[in-house]
């Protein structure tokens, strides 16, 4: 198994194997050429509207049963305008004491059944992290697997369909 890997984000080689996968917009946003994207949507790395529909992008924590941490899903979730602006407000604060927010999950999740829709709860936290993400739906494959965590063998899984594992 791979002992370094370089990351999408920021370029540079780190130790171990990868232990999160992000999308840089909600599906619907990413769908639209790039040279017109701008045009129709306002983003940035953690917000993004697209006409009347809002997105923030969050962290779905799998645990892992067989070693310290969590494998983190950094997924877009597409939240009541309310809501969104309400993050807004407290984005440089810590909104962790907030109610909690329901969303929809706004990216397809490779390795599950489809993802797209998926209700979800947003929990926001201090102003250094991004908001937790909690699936909603019972019995959905990765709402299990958030409550009763991943083995080293799905963990595998999941880092060869986000194409983490092998050559380039």
């Amino acid at each position: 198994m791979t002992s370094s890997f370089i990351c999408s984000t920021c370029g540079e080689t780190h130790e171990g194997l990868p232990t999160d996968h992000g999308w840089k917009l909600p599906d619907d946003v990413w769908a639209i050429p790039a040279n017109e994207r701008p045009d129709k949507a306002k983003f940035n790395s953690d917000l993004c509207q697209l006409g009347s529909r809002f997105f923030i992008r969050c962290i779905l924590k799998l645990p892992f049963n067989e070693q310290s941490g969590y494998y983190g899903w950094g997924v877009w979730i597409e939240v009541a305008e309310p809501d969104f602006y309400r993050y807004v407000e407290l984005y440089d604060k810590d909104g962790s004491a907030e109610p909690p927010v329901h969303g929809t999950i706004a990216n397809s999740i490779p390795g599950y059944p489809p993802t797209l829709g998926l209700p979800v709860v947003v929990q926001f936290q201090a102003s250094t992290s991004r908001p937790s993400v909690s699936v909603s739906a019972t019995g959905h494959p990765i709402a299990t697997e958030q409550s009763k965590g991943i083995d080293n063998q799905r963990y595998h899984e999941i880092l060869a369909a986000t194409g983490s594992l092998g050559g380039p």
